[in-house]
């Protein structure tokens, strides 16, 4: 890879890509240090993945948070209290529309501009950003276009022969696309558990598979929302769940699910004992991975077969940037490998949203674009510092497990633990002589509510 040998003008502004979560974290940072920005978003209005009208948005109707709603707002912006527990995919929308027009952040916004490429100058470190309405030149360019737009599907042996229809769950929207029909759901992350509900509540009848089994964990411990344990250490939040989980979960081989093979934490736990229902009440029933499917049905590798109409495979996303040449950050598992999960090796090169974590991540965005900002004007005002903590970049490897041992998955290629993750985001803030985040942080910024609903 070659390195710019020079930094960029600062006259240039920096490029947010993306006006989701991720890129709104972004604008906010930047505009609290007065950094000239531009921000760049396909789609007509804000709200990234959770607006269904978003084209390839991964979100369906029955979608809700899988943290609460008192962990999962941005940076000293809680969510209204009028939320459920777990808010839902409107609620969450509302949320971060509101929170774009208390902040004034649509004012930079170009919207319904798509980015194709950028590219640096090897010689100056400038940015050229080629979108749908010309080019912009930039001092920096801060991708925020997320993690879950490009469906990974599996080859499965007899897929051609399949005489049903075959589609990624990127492309569900709406359970009653089930009804009347025979339908196998394959993978458990968290949303393949939430489809697979739907499927149990609307389909002729409801099949879920998976090669792995997982643990799960209860929405809600004597009535108050589990995350609220993320406040213990994590050897102690795992005690908590080794005692709890026999008496509210049970033993889920009971229901057709295998027996995880793995610790609690080392893979993505399922926050959905509803699932659990439905296989109780055999409303859906469990299978283990697919063998191979024939022209009506499918085979598992425990030689039992089901006819089956739709098979939706939940299967998870690649970690692509489709405009960024690939050699420009170094791929391990089809995860960009960052500093931080935010930092790339070539100067001038971040991103927001490439993490994988087990609590909310809006607050992480903040965080992250919080020591993004901090670099960029260092760039602009004290250049020594800034290039130290290019050194860092280069030559710092944390460890961000917290101690576990995550499972060996091109997934898991850039988990993070929440809390050694912001240890170390307070650690390099304070080596390198940045403020930390700290409350009111960003209260010049914000409108009054009375404004920010006239001016949207």
């Amino acid at each position: 890879m070659n390195i710019p040998t020079s930094a960029p003008s600062v006259d240039r502004p920096a490029v947010i890509i993306g006006a989701g979560p991720a890129g709104l974290a972004a604008a906010r940072a930047l505009r609290a240090r007065s950094i000239p920005y531009v921000q760049l978003e396909r789609h007509s209005d804000v709200g990234g993945i959770w607006d269904l009208d978003n084209p390839g948005t991964p979100m369906y109707r029955s979608a809700h948070f899988i943290s609460s709603r008192d962990k999962s707002g941005f940076f000293d912006e809680p969510m209204p209290s009028r939320f459920g527990d777990y808010p839902n995919r409107g609620e969450i929308l509302e949320y971060t529309r509101s929170f774009a027009d208390a902040y004034g952040l649509r004012d930079s916004i170009r919207f319904n501009t798509s980015v194709s490429a950028v590219a640096q100058d090897d010689g100056t470190g400038e940015w050229t950003v080629t979108t749908s309405d010309g080019t912009i030149q930039a001092s920096a360019v801060i991708s925020c276009t997320g993690v879950t737009w490009d469906p990974k599907m599996p080859d499965v042996e007899g897929a051609a022969e399949f005489g049903g229809e075959i589609r990624h769950s990127v492309s569900y929207v709406d359970p009653k696309e089930f009804e009347g029909k025979r339908v196998l759901i394959v993978g458990l992350g968290n949303s393949g558990a939430d489809i697979a509900c739907d499927a149990a509540a609307h389909a002729e009848k409801a099949f879920i598979s998976t090669r792995r089994g997982y643990h799960f964990i209860p929405k809600h411990i004597m009535g108050n929302p589990s995350d609220s344990s993320e406040s213990l250490p994590i050897w102690a939040e795992r005690a908590l769940y080794r005692f709890v989980s026999p008496i509210i979960i049970g033993d889920i081989r009971k229901w057709g699910l295998p027996r995880p093979d793995h610790k609690l934490f080392e893979s993505h736990p399922l926050i959905n004992t509803q699932l659990l229902h439905y296989l109780q009440h055999g409303d859906i029933t469990a299978r283990p991975g697919i063998a191979r499917l024939d022209a009506s049905g499918v085979v598992f590798t425990d030689g039992t077969r089901e006819e089956v109409d739709l098979i939706l495979f939940a299967t998870g996303y690649n970690m692509s940037i489709p405009y960024l040449p690939r050699d420009y950050v170094e791929w391990v598992g089809g995860r960009p490998k960052l500093y931080l999960n935010a930092f790339a090796q070539r100067p001038g090169l971040f991103g927001v949203s490439y993490i994988e974590v087990n609590s909310s991540a809006y607050t992480l965005f903040d965080r992250i674009a919080h020591l993004i900002a901090e670099h960029l004007s260092d760039t602009r005002s004290n250049t020594p510092r800034a290039a130290r903590f290019r050194q860092v970049v280069k030559t710092h490897n944390p460890d961000l497990s917290g101690g576990i041992s995550f499972v060996g998955s091109d997934r898991h290629a850039t988990y993070v633990e929440v809390r050694a993750y912001k240890r170390e985001l307070r650690r390099v803030a304070r080596r390198m002589g940045w403020p930390d985040l700290e409350p009111r942080f960003f209260s010049s910024l914000r409108r009054t509510r009375t404004a920010a609903k006239q001016e949207a």
